[in-house]
């Protein structure tokens, strides 16, 4: 291997590690903004389904701690939540809170299919998980599903997911 190799391959790395990092913390800024958003689900749910609200919170919750942790682990330094984010819509009622949680769930399944890509084999298994459990509940909240969670998003916006506009404040 010569020199320039060497170098090209560490920079590769440097990269690919970048990316990562830069991945996990757009999963992070999603789930802080999932936690805040299935704090106005519960607030307007109906009693029937207040409990698949309070299991997905929880979740998420969890979620949002294990990417922290993630992120240390990686060398950088955990996004702090916002103090409030912006609902993509009023959500004045249970059929809105429904509908928020689907949105919510949908824009998670988009950052972690970011996730699955920029990540290292362990990292992937677990976006992929992520991806998963999010595409799921999107489709108990709206009732139907897509073909590809994650990536409907991608022929309506050319911008990832992940990237700093949409984690600043909005959900």
């Amino acid at each position: 291997m010569t020199a320039g190799t060497a170098r090209a391959s560490r920079r590769d790395h440097d990269d690919s590690g970048h990316q990562e990092l830069a991945a996990v913390q757009a999963a992070l800024a999603a789930e802080h903004a999932a936690v805040y958003g299935y704090g106005v689900v519960g607030g307007r749910i109906a009693g029937d389904r207040r409990k698949e609200a309070q299991a997905a919170y929880d979740g998420h919750r969890a979620r949002r701690d294990a990417l922290r942790r993630v992120v240390r682990d990686l060398g950088g330094t955990p996004q702090a939540a916002a103090a409030a984010y912006k609902l993509p819509f009023p959500v004045p009622d249970a059929a809105a809170a429904a509908r928020l949680a689907a949105e919510l769930e949908d824009r998670l399944a988009a950052v972690y299919a970011d996730l699955v890509r920029a990540g290292g084999a362990v990292r992937r298994r677990e976006a992929t998980a992520a991806l998963r459990e999010a595409a799921v509940r999107s489709v108990r909240w709206r009732g139907s599903g897509v073909a590809f969670p994650g990536l409907v998003e991608r022929a309506a916006d050319a911008a990832p997911s992940g990237s700093a506009s949409d984690s600043a404040g909005a959900l």
